[in-house]
C-alpha cells in the first residue's frame, strides 16, 4: 500500500520557534539596538555642564557619575571628586537624580525597534509556517488553524504489493461478505438495476488478533478506490468539538472521492453508549453525535462504505447499530481446524520449511489460537532454526514454538532438586493417566517436566482430533476430573499436598462453575441463567445476577462438584497405581515423552498387570 503521510511535524512545533526568535530579539537584540555609547569626561566638564546648568539626568555612585545633557541625548561618564558641596550644585542646577540613567531614543526609532520589527519578523515566520505546512499537508490551501479539526486519517491507494483475500485465511465468511462490497463499488449498475442498495456500514465484531484490520486492508487492495483509515482514539481531541469536525471533514474528504471506503479501527472509543452519569464524555458524545448525523446524511448508493471494527460490540449506542447505519456485522471469529491449517500454510510462505512439516498435526495443537498468534508461532519456529544454525524450519521446530506461544521459553538454568522433579513427574502423569482412563477426554499429545518461564514446572498437552462445538455435562465432569489428577497423584504417592496445583484448582473452579450459573446443568436450578458474561471477546469476564443466598448455594455446588470429581481422580489413580509409577519414573528419566510413548508404557502395564 502506498501511504499520503501526515505532518511530519506538529503544529507546536512551529510555535515554539517563533515563540523562541521574538525571546531572543526582545532580551538580547533590543537592548542592544536602544543602548546609547557612553562618552567618558573629565570632571571639570562636568563642573561646567553644572554651572551652565546644562545637566539632565544624574546617577552619583562610589566610583563613578553618570550624568546627561539637558536634552537627554548624550550620556557621560566622569570619576567622583572630593566635593563636599556637589549635590546642592547639582540640585540648583535643576539635574534630576536617578538610579537608572539611560538616555532616551527617537520615538520613531523605538517605535521601529520595539513594534514594528517584532510583527515583520512573526508575519514572516508565520508565512513560512503556513508555506512548510501546505507543503506536508499536500498543498491544501485551508488549515484550519494549523491542522486542527481536520481529519488526520490515513489514505490507501491501489498498490500492486497490497493486501489481497487471498492473503487472508481462515476467515472465508467474512470474506464472502466483503467480497460483496468491493463488487459493488466496481459494479454498482448491477445492483441499481435491481433496486438493490449496498450497506452504509459494515461492522467487523471478533476478539483481537483475529485478522479484522487485515480483512479491511484486502478490501483497499481489492477495491482499487480511495481508502481513508483512521483509529476511534485519534477522534478525541482536548479541545470541546475539534472531534466532530474531524468526523465532517472526514465524509467531506469521502464525499469528494466517492467512490471510496473509510475504515475506522476500534470505533468503540467514541461509539460507546450514551448515558445521564456524570463522569459521561462531552467531547466523546459530541464525537458520535456527528457521527451520526454524517452516516444519516448519505444518500443511497452515493459509493462510500464505512468499515469499522471492534472487539467490544456490546458496549456501541444502540443507535450506531441500528439498521441504516451500520447494516451488516461480520463476525471474525477464532479460526477452526481447517481454518488454522490454512493461515500456518500462508504465513509459512515467508519462511524455508522441511518437505514433512505437516500443517493439520500443527493446527490441531494450536487449539484456540487467533491468526496473529499462528503468525508469531511461525516467526518463533523461523528464530528457533536460525538459532540451531539451520536454514529450514522442522516440525519439530514448530512444536517448540506453540509451547513458547503458551508456556514460554525453557527455563534453562532452573535446577530442580531431585524430589521436586520426582514430584511434578507424578503430577503430570496424574493429569494424563486420569485422562486416559475416562472417555470424552482428548487424546495425550505431550508430557513434559521441563521449567518454563511463564512459571509452570511442568505441563500435560491433550490434543482433540478435530473442533469440538458442544460438550456434554459429562465431558465437563470428565475435563475437572482431569484438572485435579496432578493433585490427586501427589497425595495417592507422597501423602501431601504442594502449591503446583494452582492453577489447575483455578481451572476446574471456573469450570464447575460454569456448568451451575451459565449451562443449566444443575438439577436445583435446572435452566436458569445465574451469571452474565460481559466483554466476550475479551476474555469473558462474568459477573452474577442472583441474590446473595442463592450465591451461597452456587458456592455450596461448586465445592461439591470439584470435591466429587477429585475423589474421583484418587480412586482411578488408586485403582491404576503400577502403571502411575512406571509412567512417572519413565517421565523423570526423559523429562520429555510423546503421547504414542505414554500409551505405549500405560498398554504395557495394564497387560503385565492383566497376566
Amino acid at each position: 500500500m502506498k501511504e499520503v503521510k501526515s505532518p511530519r511535524k506538529p503544529l507546536i512545533y512551529y510555535y515554539g520557534v517563533v515563540l523562541l526568535v521574538l525571546l531572543v530579539f526582545n532580551l538580547i537584540i533590543t537592548p542592544l539596538l536602544l543602548k546609547q555609547e557612553v562618552t567618558e569626561v573629565d570632571y571639570g566638564t562636568f563642573m561646567s555642564m553644572t554651572e551652565s546648568k546644562n545637566i539632565g539626568q544624574v546617577q552619583v555612585e562610589d566610583q563613578q557619575i553618570v550624568f546627561t545633557d539637558k536634552d537627554g541625548k548624550n550620556v557621560y561618564q566622569t570619576n567622583v571628586m572630593d566635593d563636599p558641596n556637589l549635590t546642592e550644585r547639582l540640585y540648583e542646577s535643576g539635574a534630576k537624580f536617578s538610579k537608572d540613567v539611560d538616555a532616551s531614543t527617537s520615538p520613531l526609532l523605538s517605535l521601529l525597534i520595539t513594534g514594528l520589527l517584532p510583527m515583520l519578523i512573526f508575519i514572516g515566520l508565520g508565512q513560512y509556517m503556513a508555506k512548510k505546512l501546505r507543503e506536508q499537508m499536500g498543498g491544501k490551501d485551508s488549515l484550519m488553524f494549523g491542522g486542527i479539526g481536520k481529519s488526520n486519517a490515513k489514505i490507501y491507494v491501489q498498490s500492486t504489493k497490497g493486501i489481497r483475500f487471498d492473503d487472508v485465511a481462515g476467515e472465508d465468511e467474512a470474506k464472502e461478505s466483503l467480497a460483496e462490497i468491493v463488487d459493488y463499488l466496481h459494479n454498482p449498475q448491477k445492483y441499481t438495476d435491481v433496486g438493490a442498495s449496498m450497506p452504509k456500514g459494515v461492522l467487523l465484531v471478533g476478539p483481537p488478533g483475529t485478522g479484522k484490520t487485515m480483512l479491511a486492508k484486502a478490501v483497499a487492495g481489492e477495491a482499487n478506490v480511495p481508502f481513508f483509515s483512521i483509529s476511534g482514539s485519534e477522534f478525541v481531541e482536548m479541545f470541546v468539538g475539534m472531534g466532530a469536525s474531524k468526523v465532517r471533514d472526514l465524509f467531506k474528504q469521502a464525499k469528494e472521492k466517492a467512490p471510496c471506503i473509510v475504515f475506522i479501527d476500534e470505533i468503540d472509543a467514541i461509539g460507546k453508549k450514551r448515558d445521564n452519569q456524570l463522569s459521561s464524555n462531552d467531547e466523546r458524545e459530541q464525537t458520535l453525535n456527528q457521527l451520526l448525523t454524517e452516516m444519516d446524511g448519505f444518500d443511497d448508493n452515493n459509493g462510500v462504505i464505512i468499515l469499522a471494527a471492534t472487539n467490544r460490540p456490546e458496549s456501541l449506542d444502540p443507535a450506531l447499530t441500528r439498521p441504516g447505519r451500520f447494516d451488516r456485522r461480520v463476525p471474525v471469529e477464532l479460526p477452526d481446524l481447517a481454518g488454522r491449517e490454512a493461515i500456518l500454510k500462508v504465513h509459512a510462505k515467508k519462511i524455508k520449511t522441511a518437505d514433512d512439516v505437516d500443517f493439520h498435526t500443527i493446527a490441531r495443537m494450536a487449539s484456540g489460537a487467533s491468526g496473529a498468534e499462528l503468525a508469531n508461532m511461525i516467526n518463533e519456529a523461523a528464530l528457533r532454526a536460525v538459532r540451531n544454525n539451520r536454514t529450514v524450519v522442522t516440525e519439530a521446530d514448530l512444536e517448540e514454538s506453540i509451547e513458547v506461544v503458551i508456556a514460554g521459553y525453557q527455563k534453562k538454568n532452573a535446577v530442580l532438586s531431585d524430589q521436586e522433579k520426582k514430584t511434578v513427574a507424578y503430577h503430570e502423569i496424574g493429569h494424563a493417566l486420569v485422562a486416559a482412563m475416562q472417555s470424552h477426554s482428548a487424546p495425550v499429545q505431550k508430557i513434559t517436566i521441563i521449567p518454563r518461564t511463564s512459571g509452570a514446572l511442568g505441563y500435560t498437552m491433550q490434543v482433540e482430533t478435530g473442533d469440538k462445538y458442544l460438550m456434554s455435562k459429562d465431558e465437563l465432569a470428565n475435563k475437572i476430573c482431569t484438572f485435579t489428577g496432578g493433585r490427586a497423584a501427589e497425595e495417592v504417592v507422597f501423602g501431601e499436598i504442594t502449591t503446583g496445583a494452582s492453577n489447575d484448582i483455578e481451572q476446574a473452579t471456573k469450570l464447575a462453575r460454569a456448568m451451575i450459573t451459565r449451562y443449566g446443568m444443575s438439577e436445583e436450578f435446572d435452566m436458569v441463567a445465574l451469571e452474565t458474561v460481559n466483554n466476550q471477546y475479551l476474555g469473558g469476564d462474568t459477573s452474577l445476577a442472583c441474590s446473595a443466598a442463592t450465591q451461597q448455594e452456587i458456592d455450596k455446588m461448586v465445592v461439591s462438584l470439584v470435591k466429587a470429581q477429585h475423589e474421583k481422580a484418587v480412586q482411578i489413580l488408586k485403582q491404576n497405581r503400577k502403571a502411575l509409577d512406571a509412567l512417572a519414573k519413565y517421565l523423570y528419566e526423559k523429562e520429555t515423552i510423546t503421547g504414542e510413548e505414554f500409551m505405549h508404557v500405560l498398554k504395557q502395564e495394564t497387560e503385565a498387570e492383566k497376566q
